[in-house]
């Protein structure tokens, strides 16, 4: 049954009226203690259980899973626990569901479609803008549930509730601009037309680096363009999705056009691929099970989108503004402790190369050598060259800053880098950064566990990568700034494209030529021009080469859920700093 409870929110001073279903399987392990003042260690357990008892005594902590509007539980009433990064504790148990709710799932969402699609595009608007405005309404309850499931710091999981409702907002907007197409006919007796209509049920699959983001971005075009989804959430991290799935049912979206299912993955993925009923996948999420996923949907001759795997390069050329390449830097290496798909992998940096306006760099570098063993080189020849590079300053002002960076749990002030996900994360980071120093790499800063245990790594900085080590050939998805040497701008753009991934890259130059030769040269969907944030709502995500297929956000991504989407490779370029002199 439903209840009414009024709940006083810490971060606020507003009562919040919440609609929410029946009390959640709570965990009794995250009732907080009384007693003295604890140890730092047990002061950030005992605070982050303070956060769950508000949020569970509030019904803002759901804990079943969502078929055709009715919270239920798994059918054999199996449980996985879901655990607090930070701590390690319990935080709930939800249902592991499988194969048979997830087909009850679908089948919910194909009955929701056939009333849902012929909605006008006006009403499904409403219902997406109340959505939106209810899961800004409770960004703070919203935010501090993902700080407590996913582990990143308060302030960082408030924005992206912000970010994920921009996508809900977007779409709600652009459900009336779906437009069609006239094409003038060949022949006098007949007249020719293109509609746009939904493809029908989407099978969502978010990860669990963005517990919110990657759920809305997926859920509101489907929904804008008249589509119903079944949602899988990741195991790590089901509570948010819970939340807002909620808050999609107090919007007004009907029954059955949202359910949300977790639990076993490998059996939830085969029935959304057997389905014939689910016409559409779209996932976010590794390499490896994306190519599963592709190759599964062959079967039924699903659309798919795949946003996957990344190895972003940073290239940060000598004629950058440092503090602007420091920054953005910092932005796209270390937000969500490095746990993104966007996270800048390798951090290209010009080193210090002799050269004239006469010829090339190594042309010079040659000139160089034999002036110097023959003994002629006078005082005019010395002054027609000079030294340039950046390598080494930007090393020292990068470790500089990432030393000042707050370690700790995500409810505490000041904090900007919280744990990582779990142990396996933290082993993936320590086991490449051994690959690398075995190999030569240098440890600047940090390199090892933090002192706060559990799964808490401190921010490091490694210089003297090389395209050898592990760290340069995959995604490290950790707090680790991997430091590689370029002399040319050719061989940057060389360095970053030796790679099967094609999903993100950045550039730092204060030469506007170069920024457009370079940012087009690299062979990715999405290039960074002197800005380390660049993910939004109305620019098209997605990757090339093994990062993906499709895009989301922006009216490109709307298309995705259409049958009619054709199309031409897509890159999308962002010029940040334009106001600075």
């Amino acid at each position: 049954m439903a209840v009414v409870r009024m709940v006083q929110i810490s971060s606020g001073t507003r009562n919040l009226r919440l609609l929410l279903c029946r009390p959640s399987h709570f965990a009794d392990s995250m009732l907080p203690h009384p007693g003295s003042t604890p140890p730092l260690s047990r002061r950030i357990s005992m605070e982050s259980r303070s956060v769950a008892a508000r949020l569970n005594s509030s019904g803002f902590l759901q804990t079943q899973g969502l078929i055709a509007g009715k919270w239920t539980d798994a059918y054999d009433g199996k449980t996985i626990k879901v655990h607090n990064p930070a701590t390690g504790e319990v935080i709930a148990n939800v249902p592991c569901m499988g194969g048979k709710e997830t087909n009850d799932a679908i089948s919910s969402a194909y009955d929701a479609f056939k009333s849902w699609s012929k909605v006008t595009a006006a009403e499904r608007s409403k219902c997406l803008r109340k959505w939106y405005d209810l899961i800004v309404a409770h960004k703070e309850e919203l935010g501090q549930l993902i700080t407590l499931e996913q582990g990143k710091p308060l302030k960082e999981a408030i924005g992206e509730v912000i970010y994920g409702a921009s996508f809900i907002e977007f779409a709600a907007e652009e459900a009336k601009r779906v437009y069609g197409d006239i094409i003038p006919s060949t022949l006098p007796d007949r007249r020719l037309f293109v509609l746009k209509q939904p493809v029908g049920v989407v099978g969502a699959i978010a990860p669990w680096n963005f517990p919110l983001a990657m759920i809305t971005r997926k859920v509101g075009p489907a929904l804008a363009c008249g589509c119903t989804v079944v949602v899988k959430p990741s195991e790590l991290t089901p509570l948010t999705a819970l939340a807002a799935a909620e808050l999609s049912l107090q919007a007004g979206i009907p029954p059955g056009a949202v359910n949300v299912v977790m639990g076993n993955a490998s059996a939830i993925g085969d029935a959304l691929l057997a389905s014939p009923e689910v016409r559409k996948i779209t996932f976010t999420g590794s390499t490896a099970v994306g190519k599963k996923l592709m190759a599964g949907a062959a079967g039924t001759v699903k659309k798919i989108s795949l946003e996957l795997g990344g190895n972003a390069p940073c290239i940060i050329f000598d004629d950058a503004d440092l503090d602007v390449a420091i920054k953005g830097t910092l932005a796209t290496k270390f937000r969500n402790s490095g746990q993104t798909c966007v996270c800048a992998n390798r951090i290209i940096v010009q080193e210090g190369s002799v050269c004239n306006a006469k010829g090339s760099i190594i042309d010079m570098v040659m000139e160089f050598k034999v002036l110097k063993e023959h003994k002629i080189m006078d005082k005019n020849e010395k002054k027609k060259k000079k030294i340039i590079g950046i390598y080494d300053k930007f090393a020292s002002a990068l470790s500089n800053a990432v030393q000042k960076m707050q370690v700790g749990d995500g409810f505490h002030e000041g904090v900007l880098q919280g744990p990582l996900i779990n142990e396996a994360a933290v082993q993936k980071v320590e086991s490449f950064l051994d690959d690398a120093t075995s190999k030569g790499a240098k440890v600047l800063l940090g390199g090892k566990r933090h002192s706060l245990g559990m799964n808490f790594f401190e921010p490091t900085v490694i210089a003297d990568v090389n395209s050898e080590m592990l760290m340069s050939r995959e995604e490290v998805f950790g707090p680790v700034a991997p430091l590689m040497r370029f002399k040319t701008e050719e061989e940057a753009i060389c360095i970053a494209n030796d790679t099967n991934a094609g999903l993100a890259a950045y550039l730092f130059t204060t030469n506007m030529q170069r920024s457009w030769r370079v940012s087009e040269a690299l062979e990715y969907g999405i290039v960074g021009v002197n800005e380390g944030l660049v993910s939004t709502e109305v620019a098209p995500f997605g990757g090339v080469k093994q990062s993906g297929l499709g895009r989301e956000g922006s009216k490109y991504g709307m298309d995705e859920y259409l049958e009619d989407c054709f199309l031409l490779q897509i890159k999308y370029v962002c010029l940040g700093n334009m106001s600075s002199n």
